[in-house]
């Protein structure tokens, strides 16, 4: 399954040295359908990495992509800025009376741009003019995204290195375990509040991820984030869930807050809203924050007529009842009884994860690396997180079937084993 030198040439030549996965996947991919890719050569690997979670719904969804050949093949409008056109406002009103109001969420829609990044980048602005202060709040191991704003708020120290300037009007706190429940939840954050020799400028908003994708899948406890909320709302703090990587059912509910029953100030999406991996972000806020005057934020690619299409496609097809949320569940448990099953195998391994998004952490962080790269090999497409990539990311597409989801975890036990 080697790629030849010359068929990646072009890559090697051309192309920035600042590609990433294309180095743990050495293959010139295809085509691809549902949860597998195709190479060149006609070798058929099994996704587990759904585009970085882009592509909840699979590879060319078949009920997606006959929505969008329909719409291109009606000359229907593909770039829109922010006019007002059919394909959006089919979006908005299946998003409303699919996913908000079911859900009894009051939220007003903002398309930021294309990317996460723009959503958070969004939302950040929007908290500080709302409060009238600089500081945010995030939380140790956070991702939010590259551009300056977003890599404030993250704490991967490699990828802040990037940004080439001094990151500012960040404060990171501890997320849930950090101290492995030697500390009580946020004993370190609220004094720091009270205290008026403490330093800390009062923040205008904390942003916090309910289960840290880049971060190692770190998941917060429902509790954790109940009393996050709460001390957000004594402390005159906006709460922002960023639910680019978690959110359009990668844990089991359409968000991934859900569970905890709390209701954030701010929300950003991205990633899988699209359903068919175009480019498409939402930052949703309650209404009482939508103080904007027109055009304060914008983006030439805001209005992708296209992804409006396959969203709304999605929301109709997979969330109109609730069989989605109960099949992601149900496999989340098929993972969960397979990484068992390794971890009483290999006792320098545990893993940790909700739904459909797991991570299995190495006591020797090399050992994810090896294990990914043995999965390559075998037709496994895994990736890495985590500060050392230490941990072996699983995220499937949600439609992945059952029979598929053993195949790959047995191929994981497999890679687990042979790297020991």
């Amino acid at each position: 399954m080697t790629i030849t030198p010359p068929a990646l040439s072009v890559f090697e030549t051309l192309e920035s040295e600042v590609r990433s996965y294309c180095r743990g996947w050495p293959a010139v991919f295809d085509r691809a359908q549902g949860a597998r890719m195709t190479d060149e050569d006609g070798h058929s690997y099994l996704d587990f990495f759904a585009g970085a979670g882009s592509l909840n719904y699979g590879h060319n969804n078949p009920v997606l992509k006959r929505a969008l050949i329909d719409y291109i093949e009606h000359d229907g409008v593909t770039h829109g800025l922010d006019m007002a056109t059919t394909a959006k406002r089919a979006f908005l009103e299946t998003f409303q009376n699919v996913i908000l109001r079911p859900r009894d969420l009051p939220y007003k829609v903002m398309f930021p741009g294309p990317t996460g990044t723009n959503a958070v980048e969004s939302a950040l602005k929007l908290a500080r003019k709302v409060k009238g202060r600089e500081s945010v709040v995030s939380f140790t191991n956070a991702f939010h995204g590259m551009s300056l704003g977003s890599l404030a708020v993250t704490g991967n120290a490699f990828k802040r290195a990037g940004a080439g300037i001094p990151l500012v009007h960040g404060t990171p706190m501890p997320f849930d375990n950090y101290f492995d429940g030697t500390v009580p939840d946020f004993l370190w954050f609220e004094r720091l509040l009270e205290d008026q020799g403490s330093g800390l400028n009062k923040p205008a908003a904390v942003i916090v991820e309910t289960v840290q994708g880049e971060g190692g899948i770190n998941v917060a406890r429902a509790e954790w984030l109940r009393a996050l909320q709460d001390l957000c709302h004594r402390q005159d703090m906006l709460l922002i869930v960023d639910d680019i990587q978690m959110g359009c059912g990668r844990t089991g509910g359409f968000f991934s807050f859900e569970e905890a029953g709390i209701v954030p100030d701010i929300v950003t999406l991205s990633k899988s809203i699209s359903g068919y991996g175009l480019p498409m972000s939402l930052c949703l806020f309650k209404p009482e924050l939508d103080i904007w005057e027109p055009g304060e934020h914008n983006g030439t690619f805001r209005g992708n007529n296209p992804a409006f299409v396959t969203a709304a496609a999605a929301l109709d097809a997979y969330w109109a009842d609730g069989q989605m949320e109960k099949q992601t569940l149900a496999r989340g448990e098929q993972v969960e009884q397979a990484l068992l099953a390794i971890c009483a195998e290999e006792p320098a391994a545990h893993f940790r994860g909700r739904g459909l998004v797991w991570g299995l952490e190495f006591e020797e962080p090399a050992r994810a690396s090896a294990v990914c790269t043995r999965a390559f090999e075998l037709g496994l497409l895994l990736e890495t997180s985590g500060p050392q990539s230490e941990v072996v990311k699983l995220l499937p597409p949600l439609t992945v079937t059952s029979e598929e989801l053993d195949e790959g975890l047995r191929t994981l036990a497999r890679c687990v084993r042979e790297t020991a």
